[in-house]
């Protein structure tokens, strides 16, 4: 039998509890773009680590969604499920100091077969850190979890304990995935994500949710990647905001997002970036599938 251990984990939770944090800080890359807007993530996206002694294959999956049921809502949801269904072990993440009905519908997808351990993260956002063994108490009445674990992901504490609680849950058998390899999503892919984080970034509460990034040309010109990408927004009145007083805003999220491509591509990157406004496309399922929704 190998002594190698190798499995899919699915990071799951409701949204902005951290997931997509805990994945990059646990991968040691960006591949899941992050802001302080809830349901940042809309895609599932795989984060491979590779030990010498066990392959750990990470879903991240979008926070599942129970107040809103547009068709691309509705399309998260099926990702969440889909992933819950393939998987060794969960990844069930909640805020420290935190476990409400969103928390418990989550609970209530996971198959009753599937090993659980509860990540509590953001310990560090605390005030009063005597609050955490009470509510470490609190939480062990809500289910059969196989473990605990509290972590700042942060800032990166207890990654490891989290990895060898893991591990003791992967199959014995051979790697999934190559060594070398971090993720199954395309450079194309990952370039609308990047724009798609720098966009929720800068522009905030003031951009609606239904914006999106379609990527038009993606060209691979020896080390050099040329990128045309679209930003979908709903209304006229968004695309004013995205491009800002004298195309502004429009200008740093291009620069930012180039910055993340440049290092993530290792490569040199000549990014055009503009705006379309495509009335319904969050409730369109045929335009839903062209972005990459499945």
């Amino acid at each position: 039998m190998s002594e190698i251990r190798s499995g899919q984990i699915a990071i799951v939770g409701r949204p902005n509890v951290g997931k997509s944090t805990l994945l990059n800080r646990l991968i040691g890359e960006k591949l899941s773009i992050v802001s302080r807007r809830a349901q940042t993530t809309r895609h599932r996206i795989l984060g491979i680590l590779s030990r010498p002694d066990a392959q750990y294959v990470f879903i991240d999956t979008p926070g599942f969604q129970t107040r809103y049921g547009n068709a691309l809502n509705r399309a998260m949801n099926r990702g969440v499920r889909q992933a819950l269904a393939e998987v060794d072990v969960v990844l069930f993440v909640v805020e420290a100091g935190r476990y409400d009905d969103r928390d418990r519908v989550v609970r209530q997808l996971i198959p009753n077969e599937c090993p659980v351990i509860i990540v509590v993260n953001k310990i560090d956002q605390l005030p009063d850190k005597m609050q955490l063994l009470p509510y470490l108490a609190r939480l062990a009445g809500e289910g059969e979890f196989t473990a605990i674990v509290p972590v700042s992901a942060m800032r990166g504490s207890q990654m490891e304990v989290l990895l060898g609680e893991t591990r003791k849950h992967l199959p014995n058998t051979d790697l999934l995935y190559g060594e070398d390899e971090i993720t199954d999503r395309s450079e194309r892919f990952l370039a609308a994500e990047y724009i798609r984080e720098k966009l929720f970034r800068l522009i905030g509460d003031e951009l609606p949710y239904a914006a999106a990034v379609e990527i038009e040309k993606f060209v691979v010109d020896g080390a050099l990647r040329r990128i045309s990408a679209a930003i979908l927004v709903e209304r006229e009145g968004h695309k004013s905001i995205i491009i800002g007083s004298g195309g502004e805003i429009i200008k740093r999220i291009a620069s930012e997002a180039r910055q993340d491509m440049q290092r993530m591509f290792d490569g040199q990157v000549f990014l055009e970036v503009f705006v379309k406004v495509k009335s319904g496309w969050a409730d369109d399922e045929r335009m839903l599938k062209t972005l990459g929704y499945d």
